[in-house]
């Protein structure tokens, strides 16, 4: 086989298993509706521009100005309510939201009788990066990764989202965190951890998907074990190339390099996190 030909069957099988990645990725509640449809449910038509309402009717914190509220493809349906109904949450951008709440939020559709209905607003529960993971037959669990930088330190963790129906029609978001992380490189060229404190100590997670058992996640992570947290708070690592910034008393560098690095496992059930450190 000439190399054009093999790079040639390379392209379409790259091609097929990126069209096959994302149908298992995402499911298929999500694709049911076009943003028109979905935008609809809080936007006059004439407010309706493409994947954008222009004047979202009900924007919390809104006071009448006519915030913007612009859908993004990262969508995720399931029985998130125990024996409530399909319910499909669609990550949106907002310029009536700060940063503090990442530019935008949630927001939440409920599946009746084969049509959505609009159910709240979420300001700053981003699902970008997420998977739907069955509880049974009656449930699923939305758990994501969630990240937020302020001052150089990149705040992440991996969180399920609690979905609470209130006593109207209206359904609300909470983080309910499993694990959370710091990555500290921004604000003092390296990560760092705080010696009275108990390892482990995560820094970074990624790459989130379903875990290798039912009722499971697994994602990537940097972290310091307890031998991590020996060396740095007793004799110390080299010292990083660059720093900048003060550490705090009783607070140690962990250079690029020196962290451990793997696959991590969470049970949702009993939230044991694998390794423990």
């Amino acid at each position: 086989m000439s190399r054009l030909s093999l790079a040639m069957l390379k392209s379409e099988c790259l091609v097929i298993a990126l069209a096959v990645g994302s149908l298992l990725a995402t499911p298929t509640l999500s694709q049911d509706a076009s943003d028109r449809t979905l935008l609809a449910t809080f936007c006059d038509a004439g407010n309706i521009k493409g994947e954008t309402c222009t004047h979202a009717k009900g924007y919390p914190g809104g006071g009448g100005h006519g915030c913007e509220v612009k859908l993004l493809g990262d969508r995720f349906g399931g029985k998130f309510v125990a024996s409530g109904n399909p319910l499909l949450v669609v990550n949106y951008e907002s310029g009536c939201e700060s940063r503090a709440n990442d530019d935008g939020g949630a927001v939440v559709f409920e599946l009746v009788k084969g049509k959505y209905s609009f159910v709240g607003f979420q300001p700053g529960a981003r699902v970008n990066e997420c998977i739907v993971v069955p509880r049974g037959e009656k449930q699923d669990s939305l758990v994501c990764l969630t990240g937020h930088m302020g001052q150089g330190y990149l705040e992440g963790g991996v969180a399920q989202m609690s979905f609470t129906r209130d006593y109207g029609k209206g359904i609300s978001i909470t983080h309910d965190f499993l694990l959370t992380s710091t990555d500290s490189i921004g604000a003092y060229g390296a990560n760092v951890v705080t010696c009275k404190k108990k390892p482990p100590k995560y820094f970074e997670l990624s790459k989130l998907a379903a875990g290798p058992r039912k009722e499971t996640v697994a994602f990537d992570a940097t972290w310091a074990d307890a031998d991590v947290f020996k060396t740095a708070c007793g004799k110390g690592f080299p010292r990083p190339k660059e720093v900048f910034g003060t550490l705090a008393k009783g607070d140690a560098y962990v250079p690029e390099g020196f962290e451990k690095k793997g696959r991590v496992i969470i049970d949702l059930a009993t939230r044991k996190v694998l390794p423990p450190g």
